[in-house]
């Protein structure tokens, strides 16, 4: 397994499929009732594969929209947040992209890390998977 490989399986299509545009409207409408009220839309993208700790490293993306400041909502305590909320289901999102992955590999585990800030318009939560 090598980062090429994975690119080639994880695309943006495939990305989106994993983790559809229109997630962030629905974590939106049950966290604060209106979807309107999000600062930022939710996309996930492929980082890297480890193969010194044979990790795979995913980003959820924040991109703020137009209109709103990301530099103003707390984002820092977002993993935590994302970990346990049944629309983000980080488990299932995992579960999905072990059976991309098919034969080659096996998610054992995962973690989100810290919120990270890319630039004012972007921030980025690591989502790490061990593979077995």
């Amino acid at each position: 397994m090598n980062n090429d490989t994975l690119q080639q399986l994880f695309t943006p299509a495939k990305l989106a499929e994993l983790l559809p545009p229109g997630r962030a409207d629905e974590f939106f409408e049950a966290l604060l009732g209106d979807a309107a009220e999000g600062a930022y839309d939710i996309r996930l993208s492929f980082k890297q594969y480890d193969p010194s700790d044979n990790t795979l490293e995913f980003l959820l993306e924040l991109h703020e929209r137009p209109g709103k400041c990301l530099a103003c909502n707390l984002t820092y305590g977002l993993p935590e947040v994302f970990s346990r909320h049944p629309l983000l289901n980080i488990k299932g999102l995992v579960a999905e992209i072990d059976k991309v992955l098919g034969s080659a590999a096996s998610c054992r585990e995962w973690r989100l890390g810290a919120t990270r800030q890319a630039s004012k318009a972007l921030h980025q939560i690591p989502l790490i998977i061990s593979l077995a």
